[in-house]
């Protein structure tokens, strides 16, 4: 039986991965210290991977897809391709933001302001390349971790670091000068493995039901019963990916409604619904929404 390669990110983004995976129908059973985790599809082969090292690791061929964020991506200049983005994290479900930070009482303003100065980061390779099409002059050194740390303590003049509510740097006395680039995750694909039909429709399949299981986040699904003569007035404000559903209750006046519509929406609608005739409404959530 032919088996797909796919890396999943460890780190930060493993727990929010396999939560999408079993969202999209995929069980992934990972246990301490095993970087090959079970999936309960044969066709699968998982290996964990750290995020930062993954597009190379896809680039190669070691993986035929894997997981990880446009920034390692560009960091590592990899040569991938990228089959769809994913947006979400271990915190949101919005992309983070790479940051240019300085202290509160830093007179720097702007990026120009940086000239000569140095900037700690674990994204070396993209600040480096930033910086030089800038054409500003700066010493970029790799941080290790505790990165917000190093330019409180004044080990450096600035920080570019990953940010996704820039709480955190707030708490701790930072400033953010400019945003530099927005990442979110990406599922990716070595070259070779897409150009592969068998592999290529896998891939494709995965990208489908993780697409889905995203978009069916936001979302939840509204039953309700209404009056036939009230149907035009709850349906007039009714917001929905198609035309809601309706159906004729069993030897009754009365039909059947049913809709998709953003959870934040639920507050306000169900009031309203109520208001203009609906009754037994019920709220469900939704796994998949393609």
């Amino acid at each position: 039986m032919r088996q797909l390669i796919l890396g999943i990110p460890k780190g930060s983004l493993q727990e929010a991965t396999i939560e999408l995976f079993r969202k999209s129908g995929w069980k992934i059973s990972l246990t301490n210290r095993n970087y090959f985790p079970e999936i309960n599809d044969p066709e699968i082969q998982c290996s964990i991977c750290r995020a930062q090292e993954m597009s190379r690791y896809v680039e190669n061929g070691t993986f035929d897809a894997g997981l990880t964020g446009k920034d390692w991506i560009l960091e590592n200049d990899s040569d991938v391709h990228v089959v769809a983005d994913l947006i979400y994290s271990k915190v949101s479900q919005r992309p983070a933001r790479w940051v240019l930070a300085v202290p509160y009482d830093s007179p720097v303003q702007d990026v120009g302001d940086l000239e000569g100065k140095k900037i700690a980061t674990e994204l070396v390779n993209f600040t480096r390349r930033y910086f030089a099409e800038a054409g500003v002059r700066v010493d970029v050194e790799f941080s290790w971790g505790a990165t917000e740390a190093k330019v409180i303590a004044g080990l450096c003049d600035a920080i570019v670091e990953v940010t996704e509510t820039g709480a955190t740097m707030r708490a701790n006395g930072l400033r953010i000068v400019k945003e530099l680039m927005l990442t979110n995750t990406q599922l990716i694909a070595n070259k070779t493995a897409w150009n592969d039909p068998w592999k290529r429709e896998k891939i494709e399949q995965i990208s489908l039901l993780l697409q889905a299981a995203l978009r069916a986040e936001d979302l939840v699904g509204l039953k309700m019963n209404v009056p036939k003569e009230k149907l035009n007035d709850v349906i007039e404000i009714l917001p929905s990916l198609t035309s809601p559903t309706t159906a004729h209750l069993y030897q009754s006046d009365w039909l059947s409604v049913e809709v998709v519509v953003s959870k934040h929406t639920v507050r306000e609608l169900v009031p309203q619904l109520l208001k203009r005739g609906a009754v037994g409404i019920i709220e469900y959530s939704l796994n998949k929404v393609i």
